[in-house]
């Protein structure tokens, strides 16, 4: 692919949509960053990961400072559920060089799916609220969601999602964190876990810096305006707009995946 100056203003733009709804709902902007890539620029999949990953690790950096700042992020949890998820990532990067362009993007919409469900059967039972101020809670299941988070990380060494579109629901629904802490604590631990995964696709040869950086340039960005916006947004809107990624981009991920149609 040859880059011209109106690829690299998209991928400007990618990045600061991919860093804002990351941001915003705590999945890393990977849920954004792999399919586009791969849909609409002809990127190879696995390529496409990679800058997904490096992307990951702008949006962590961007919005986790203003998550700790105001005390949203449970570091403390953040950083026991992240040595699970990181052990996983490094599994799932070598992983995903054993699978096929189409199996990885098969299960990449199953991810969605699941994801999109879950979350939005919650806000339909009006479960969705915003926490208090310092609000306390209780964590739940924690052996589960230990496993979970090794899980998340697997999911995210082999498809470039920073683990966080199932730590999210993880934390959320079955460990009882509120879900704008579980936002901000998925975004304060998908740094590390991407950058695990990301040093082994660079091993690789995938990434690719002239589609790499002016893609994390906009997610830093992006990030940093979307973590300022997740304080006063409502929960339940932020559980719809989450649901709303997932559940387009599995259907352009399926559709693509069942004509052959990924770059080689």
């Amino acid at each position: 692919m040859t880059l011209t100056w109106l690829h690299l203003v998209g991928l400007i733009v990618l990045g600061v949509a991919a860093g804002g709804a990351g941001a915003l709902t705590g999945i890393g902007g990977g849920l954004v960053i792999t399919p586009v890539l791969t849909l609409l620029f002809g990127i190879p999949i696995h390529q496409a990961i990679a800058t997904s990953l490096c992307c990951v690790i702008a949006t962590s950096t961007g919005a986790a400072a203003t998550y700790v700042e105001h005390r949203l992020a449970d570091i403390r949890l953040g950083m026991t559920l992240g040595l699970a998820t990181t052990l996983g990532a490094i599994t799932g990067s070598f992983m995903a060089g054993l699978l096929s362009r189409e199996a990885l993007a098969i299960l990449f919409a199953i991810l969605l799916v699941y994801a999109g469900s879950t979350m939005i059967r919650r806000a339909l039972q009006g479960q969705a609220s915003d926490p208090a101020p310092q609000q306390v809670y209780r964590i739940k299941h924690f052996p589960l969601g230990l496993t979970g988070s090794g899980g998340a990380g697997i999911i995210s060494g082999m498809l470039g999602v920073g683990g966080g579109v199932i730590k999210v629901p993880l934390m959320y629904l079955v460990m009882g964190v509120p879900f704008k802490v579980a936002t901000a604590t998925s975004n304060f631990m998908i740094g590390v876990t991407a950058t695990a995964s990301a040093f082994i696709y660079y091993s690789r040869g995938d990434v690719r810096p002239l589609i790499t950086a002016p893609t994390a340039v906009g997610v830093f960005a992006g990030a940093w305006l979307g973590s300022h916006l997740m304080r006063r947004a409502s929960s339940r809107w932020l559980v719809t707009l989450f649901s709303a990624i997932a559940y387009y981009f599995a259907v352009l991920m399926v559709w693509r995946a069942l004509r052959g149609g990924f770059a080689q």
